[in-house]
Order: structure tokens, then C-alpha cells, then sequence
């Protein structure tokens, strides 16, 4: 794995200034080497310049050991290498000095001034040097020697560690902002996964708010109905024997009917094409918000769901339990989206299922109405005659009935309206586009 530019600033362990303690003994080792150069170097300075040899062995000492600030003040140590240039000592650290002067963070301008005072300083005191030789009869070259010489000894001490400098600079800064860029994509895709873990959550309580609701509204309108018919045939069973089968019969109808249901759903959920399918494109940033609508398709699609050319048998199944039920459409009969029919089935079933649990012997009144752009619905149950009648019969109410007709007529963008009547009653509405 590589390091980005987080750990890599975060692992700066070095003394003082240095980053790393390698970086620390190199320039010690740098710094060591140029002092030991600038004490020999300063034995003939100090015999030319008439001092004593410690003088100028100490001044080289000093001198040289300057570089060891390289890092820090790149321009100090320049401009001390370009001082005792005249002397012609400091030539190593001439070169490192420049060398990290190109290599830092500093202007170009100022780069190229010190760089330029540089060749101009040792292109002075090589032609110099080189004339009084020539003076002297130390070299018996022609005239062009000294100047030759001269530049090419500038450009030699001078181009090079620019140069080199230039690059490594130039690397570095581009490594630099590959780390940055890594880093950036690192902490946006850690925000990315977060979000998508976000709304792969999200989408798991959709899918299990759904299925907590087709659970709800396919079995328990069964089993409402079941102990209604229940309930009739042990208050019959002596009585009316013919009437007892009857209700026996139609006990066991509503049995097979909610197994059927049942064994369907389940059958959707332990497949992989219902509702994991789901699950895993929810994982993805794409968009998620349509993981509900998938989940109610997949469970849905799983069989052949409810439409409401079965609404007359649903009434007749409550009518059957003893419920007074008027059942009355208004409007030209069409055929809507799947989605569209069930949804209106469930909430007329759930509806039923309600007056069964809270207003036995209730008369209802079902409603419904096609229009243009819309289908409307409607279960109004009036006051029943024996309020305690549906304590009697000890239906259980988990309160999440109404909860999840509003949660579907919500889904397809429609409204829906439930409340006590003026008269005692219970009224539902729905209205759903079409």
C-alpha cells in the first residue's frame, strides 16, 4: 500500500526542522564533509591572506558547517557559499546549497537571482585565478584558455545542481499532489460507501415496512373473517345444525384462502428474484429511492395480486359473516395498473376488516368511483347496534391498519383520509390517480 499525504506528513519523527531522522544524518554527513573541505581549503586562504593557519582552518570549520541548515534557510547557505567563493573553498556546499535552493518551495525569480550570482561570482574568481596564473607562467596556454575556463568552470558548478534541483522539485511537488488527489478520493469514497450503506439500511426498513404491511392486509382480513364465522357457528351449532356446515364450510374456505395467500408471499421472499433482488441494487449509489416501490412490486409480482373484479366476492365474503354491505360504483369500469387495482383492493379489504373488528352488525356503505384521472374509494360503517359486540368476539387490533393503507395510497402519490362520522360511524377515503 502506499502512503498518502496524510501519513505522510503525520509521520514527520525527526529533530528540530528535519521530517525524518534520515534526512537529519544526511545533512549532518553533508554539513561534516563541507567543514572538513573548507578547514583544508582554508590553510592557503589563510597563508594568501597572510593570517595564521588556525585563523583560517577555524573560519573554515565555521564556513562549512553552515550547510547543515540546508533545509531550513537554503538562501543562508547560497549566499555564504557565494561569500567565500573569493577564497575558493565551500565548492560542495556551492552545489548542495543550490541544489536545494531549486528544489524548495521558493519563487523562481529568486531562484534564478541566487543561481545568477552564483555563476557571476565563480566566473570572477575563476578568470581571475586563471589570468594570474597565466601571469605567472603557471599555465602557457593561449588567450582564450582563461575565458574558456572560466565559463565553463561557472557553468559546471552552477548548471548541474539547478537543474537537478529544478527536477527533483518538480517530482516532488507532483507526488505531493498525487498524495492530495488520493487522499481526496479516499475520503470521498469512504463517504460514498457511508452513504450507500445509508440507503441500503434505508432500503431494508422499506422492505420489511412492506412486507410487514402485505403480511398485515393479506392474513388478517382472513382470519377476521375466520373467527366471525367462528363465532356464528358455535352460536349455532345446536340450533341450526344445516346452518353450523355452513359456516364450517365457509370457515375452511377462508383457511385455504389465507394459506394460499401465504404459501405466495413466502414463496416471493425465499426466491432471489423477489425481494433480494432488491436488496442488492439498493447497495449501489444509484438511485435509491425507488427501492419501495421495487420491494412492493417484487412482493406483488410474486402472484397474481388482488384487482377489483374480486372486489364483489370481498364483499360477499363480509356479507356472508353477517355484515350489511352496499356496495356501489359510479363511473365507466376500466382497467387501471396492477399497482393501481391492489392498492384499491387492499384498502377496501382492510377497511371491511375494521368493521369486523371494531363494529360488528355495523350496516357499510362501499364506494366506488372511476374517473379521469383518478379512482376514488370509500367504506363508511355506521353506528353499530351492540357496542360491545366486537369486544365479544376478541379480535386482536394491532393499530397498524390504517397505518398502512395511508403508507400505500401515499406510495402511488394519492390521498388518503380516515375519522369517526358525525353519526357514530367510521368513514375511509381514498383517491388515487390513475
Amino acid at each position: 500500500m502506499t502512503t498518502t499525504g496524510e501519513e505522510h506528513t503525520a509521520a514527520g519523527t525527526g529533530p528540530w526542522w528535519w521530517v525524518r531522522w534520515r534526512s537529519a544524518v544526511l545533512d549532518a554527513s553533508l554539513a561534516s564533509a563541507s567543514a572538513v573541505e573548507c578547514a583544508i581549503e582554508g590553510i592557503p586562504f589563510a597563508r594568501d591572506a597572510g593570517l595564521p593557519v588556525p585563523v583560517g582552518v577555524g573560519f573554515g570549520l565555521v564556513a562549512g558547517s553552515v550547510l547543515l541548515l540546508r533545509r531550513r534557510w537554503p538562501i543562508a547557505v547560497v549566499l555564504v557559499s557565494i561569500a567565500i567563493t573569493p577564497a575558493q573553498m565551500g565548492f560542495l556546499m556551492g552545489l548542495v546549497g543550490l541544489y536545494t535552493l531549486a528544489a524548495s518551495e521558493l519563487p523562481r525569480r529568486i531562484i534564478g537571482a541566487l543561481a545568477g550570482m552564483s555563476f557571476a561570482g565563480m566566473l570572477i574568481v575563476t578568470f581571475v585565478r586563471a589570468h594570474q596564473g597565466m601571469v605567472r607562467g603557471d599555465v602557457t596556454m593561449g588567450d582564450w584558455f582563461v575565458p574558456f575556463v572560466s565559463i565553463t568552470t561557472a557553468i559546471g558548478m552552477t548548471a548541474p545542481p539547478v537543474l537537478l534541483g529544478l527536477y527533483v522539485g518538480a517530482r516532488r511537488r507532483l507526488m505531493e499532489s498525487l498524495r492530495e488527489r488520493a487522499d481526496s478520493l479516499e475520503r470521498e469514497l469512504q463517504l460514498l460507501a457511508e452513504r450507500a450503506e445509508e440507503r441500503a439500511e434505508w432500503a431494508r426498513n422499506e422492505e420489511r415496512t412492506r412486507i410487514a404491511r402485505e403480511m398485515h392486509d393479506v392474513v388478517a382480513h382472513r382470519v377476521s373473517l375466520m373467527v366471525v364465522h367462528a363465532a356464528a357457528l358455535q352460536a349455532v351449532a345446536r340450533k341450526d345444525p344445516e346452518k353450523a356446515v355452513k359456516n364450517a364450510a365457509l370457515v375452511g374456505d377462508m383457511g385455504r384462502q389465507a394459506l394460499t395467500e401465504l404459501r405466495e408471499m413466502l414463496g416471493v421472499l425465499r426466491t432471489g428474484d423477489g425481494l433480494s433482488s432488491v436488496r442488492v441494487r439498493a447497495v449501489p449509489l444509484a438511485a435509491v429511492g425507488v427501492a419501495a416501490a421495487a420491494a412492493s412490486r417484487a412482493v406483488d409480482d410474486g402472484a397474481e395480486g388482488p384487482s377489483l373484479a374480486e372486489l364483489d366476492e370481498l364483499v360477499g365474503q363480509s356479507a356472508a359473516a353477517g355484515m350489511v354491505v352496499d356496495l356501489s360504483v359510479e363511473g365507466d369500469t376500466r382497467g387501471y395498473a396492477a399497482e393501481i387495482e391492489q392498492t384499491a383492493y387492499r384498502v377496501v379489504q382492510e377497511a371491511l376488516t375494521n368493521v369486523h373488528k371494531h363494529a360488528a352488525g355495523a350496516k357499510t356503505h362501499v364506494r366506488l368511483a372511476h374517473r379521469d384521472a383518478e379512482i376514488a374509494m370509500q367504506v363508511e360503517n355506521e353506528c353499530p347496534p351492540e357496542p360491545g359486540s366486537a369486544s365479544a368476539m376478541h379480535l386482536p387490533s394491532g393499530g397498524n391498519g390504517l397505518v398502512g393503507m395511508k403508507e400505500r395510497v401515499a406510495a402511488l402519490g394519492g390521498v388518503f383520509v380516515s375519522g369517526p362520522t358525525d353519526s357514530g360511524g367510521f368513514r375511509v377515503s381514498a383517491v388515487i390517480p390513475a
